[in-house]
């Protein structure tokens, strides 16, 4: 009778230990699953802080080019209105020459030149330059002085009263010219009144 109460129990005991083990296989399943759930998460939790993280990094390259360029602007416009100040010193130099160079002391008009070439070579390092005042008259880089009859194309610049300058893309000063235009104006025109009224007889 002892001997089957012993069977009996050891036969619990192993029914026990099946449903535990049972258990516990079915409370590791959802565990990794849970696993896999938070190993998404984080995944996909990288790839946000990624694509912050590059936003960023190009907001701030636009940032530094941004300011790389207003800091360019600022100084070219600096430049600029100093050498527009100096303008008028060139031309008090490009009158000294032309003097000198009707002055017996030939010393003193070479020392002239040298100097205004120099000074001028300066200058230019800093990026003035020179407009070019030939061929025909543009408004948006010569200014008319006066308007003369010729017998060249009309709007021909004849001759540069005063240089124009310009600072890279910035306008200094626009040249001074005399540009052509049609010769005997006045008596074109009565032959073109005169013309109309023949066609309308």
């Amino acid at each position: 009778m002892s001997e089957d109460k012993h069977n009996m129990k050891d036969k619990k005991d192993e029914k026990k230990a099946a449903d535990e083990s049972i258990v516990k296989e079915a409370e590791k399943e959802p565990e990794g699953k849970l696993n896999v759930q938070e190993k998404n998460d984080d995944t996909e939790g990288c790839a946000d802080i990624k694509e912050k993280l590059l936003r960023l990094a190009a907001e701030f390259e636009n940032y530094k080019r941004r300011s790389k360029n207003e800091i360019d602007s600022s100084r070219n416009s600096g430049k600029a209105e100093l050498l527009k100040g100096l303008l008028p010193v060139i031309d008090e130099f490009e009158l000294a020459l032309i003097s000198s160079s009707q002055s017996l002391d030939k010393n003193l008009a070479k020392g002239i030149e040298m100097i205004y070439a120099n000074f001028i070579e300066l200058l230019s390092g800093f990026g003035l330059s020179v407009i070019e005042a030939k061929g025909i008259y543009d408004p948006y880089l010569h200014e008319t002085v006066l308007v003369k009859e010729s017998d060249e194309k009309e709007g021909t610049i004849l001759e540069v009263i005063r240089k124009g300058y310009k600072f890279m893309d910035i306008m200094l000063r626009p040249s001074a010219v005399i540009i052509a235009g049609r010769k005997n104006g006045h008596e074109d025109k009565k032959q073109d009144v005169a013309q109309k009224e023949e066609d309308n007889e």
